[in-house]
């Protein structure tokens, strides 16, 4: 099973513990391809998704379409976490790469590792 980064799945989150996302749910994945590729490497890393507005920068906004989603959701960075590729009951489709952008920037903020992305950099006006 090929999931790239940026897929949408549907897993089955159950069972679960105190405010962890329940149940049958679409989920990004946020895992290096190569290791999800890897028969070696059982889990995939994935961000669960809901159709309830989040605020800031770890609830970024996810839209329907090429996505596979059938509405507007949002990435629910905080409830990261690694499942067993087993989980995954369909593959939907690909969320476009500027919204991949606003997971990944939420992923360093919560993970705190803003000071270790490289900068982008940004072109001098002349």
């Amino acid at each position: 099973m090929t999931l790239d980064r940026g897929t949408v799945v549907l897993l089955d989150l159950d069972p679960t513990v105190g405010h962890e996302q329940r149940g049958v749910r679409p989920c990004l994945v946020v895992s290096d391809p190569d290791v999800v590729a890897d028969q070696r490497f059982p889990l995939l890393c994935v961000v669960p998704v809901t159709g309830t507005p989040g605020e800031g920068a770890l609830y970024p906004e996810l839209s329907p379409g090429r996505s596979g989603l059938t509405k507007s959701s949002f990435a629910l960075i905080d409830h990261l976490r690694s499942v067993d590729k087993r989980r995954v009951r369909r593959v939907f489709g690909q969320v476009p790469s500027e919204e991949m952008t606003a997971v990944d920037d939420g992923l360093a903020l919560f993970l705190g590792l803003g000071d270790r992305l490289e900068p982008v950099p940004v072109p001098r006006v002349q």
